[in-house]
């Protein structure tokens, strides 16, 4: 089988509308899924809803220790308001810059996979330990494709470490923090505008609400590696014309947070603080991810990639989340997080990544399945 050419795989997957919402990453799937297939990997499709597929192609082990995963997501954010100087689905090509958008958040990363998978199996090695490739529909929006795979039991079971592809830009992080996205509600009761006094203004309410989470303290100690959890209020929307009293009003909560098991703690106290004008509904409930530094997997991780970048590794995070919040659990595997991308052009207008990132990232990526699973 010939190599693939991973930058033309990434110019490839950025010229599939994988915009969520609404994904429809199903297109992009069934294309990969081809090249995986032909490569000598079993493929599987997973469907959460029409269009919205994800992918996991297996390479079996000679031997009985669990297999290594490696994930990236299908589905990007939207282009957003502000104007691109690059057409963001045309991928194009200036200096050592791809833009689009994916090109970091993370088609670079998903092609780079894609590329040492079917490399690996285009080989005709069989590896001691297997491989497993998982790639989402649905990141995005909290980690719909995720959460479905582990569900319907499409996981591969037990996994001795997950290698996730987010940007990087090739230096590996062992964790980030979790989510918690909530919308709160007010109600109140509508009337006149001429006459409010005969109703109850549910945007007050909710303004003062969200008045008093600027000034919300946690009463958390940081962590070392992860920091400390945030609070930002991301939407408000309320009333339905100037001249009425508004009888309903809502606003989204993005809570990021360092210890695991602590989100109904967190959605408590929030309850408490805010009061009985506030009702809060949690709709994304991801736990923070942190791997042991001493962990064998993120050992083996860390001895590549000083080789690769000639530097030593230190043990860093980072801010948002991943697949690893759902897929780490299931599998019950380490994660570390290692892609060509870069962190700070995720969900930017002209999003970039660097070319030269990518090559790198597919050497770095075979070097550490050779190196854990023998082959």
């Amino acid at each position: 089988m010939e190599p693939i050419d991973p930058i033309e795989l990434t110019r490839r997957l950025i010229r599939f509308d994988t915009v969520n919402p609404p994904g429809r990453e199903a297109e992009c799937a069934h294309y990969l899924a081809g090249i995986l297939a032909a490569a000598g990997l079993e493929v599987r499709l997973h469907e959460f809803a029409p269009g919205r597929t994800s992918l996991v192609a297996t390479l079996a082990g000679s031997g009985d220790e669990p297999p290594l995963a490696m994930t990236g997501h299908l589905d990007t954010v939207p282009f957003g308001a502000e104007p691109w100087s690059r057409a963001p689905l045309a991928a194009e090509i200036h200096g050592d810059k791809l833009y689009g958008r994916g090109a970091s958040d993370m088609k670079s990363g998903v092609a780079a996979l894609v590329a040492c998978a079917a490399g690996i199996g285009g080989a005709g090695v069989r590896p001691a330990r297997g491989l497993a490739l998982i790639l989402t529909a649905g990141e995005e929006t909290g980690c719909d494709g995720a959460k479905h795979l582990a569900e319907i039991a499409g996981l591969p079971g037990r996994a001795s470490g997950l290698l996730v592809a987010e940007p990087t830009s090739n230096y590996p992080a062992i964790g980030h923090r979790g989510a918690l996205w909530m919308r709160g509600k007010a109600s109140g009761v509508t009337a006149h505008g001429s006459m409010p006094e005969r109703g109850v203004n549910a945007v007050y309410k909710a303004a003062r609400a969200i008045a008093k989470l600027e000034d919300f303290g946690f009463n958390q100690r940081r962590d070392e590696l992860l920091g400390g959890p945030s609070l930002n209020v991301g939407t408000v929307s309320g009333g339905m014309n100037v001249n009425s009293v508004p009888d309903r009003a809502e606003f989204s909560i993005d809570v990021r947070t360092i210890e695991r098991g602590g989100h109904a703690g967190i959605l408590a106290q929030l309850t408490s603080y805010l009061g009985p004008e506030i009702e809060l509904t949690p709709f994304v409930d991801l736990e923070p991810v942190k791997a042991r530094a001493d962990d064998p997997f993120v050992q083996a991780v860390f001895s590549v990639m000083t080789d690769v970048l000639s530097e030593p590794i230190c043990p860093r995070t980072l801010p948002f989340f991943t697949d690893a919040s759902v897929l780490g659990t299931a599998m019950s595997a380490p994660a570390v997080i290692l892609g060509p991308g870069e962190t700070a052009m995720a969900h930017k207008t002209d999003e970039y990544c660097h070319v030269s990132r990518i090559p790198e990232a597919v050497a770095a990526y075979t070097r550490i399945v050779r190196l854990w699973c023998g082959c």
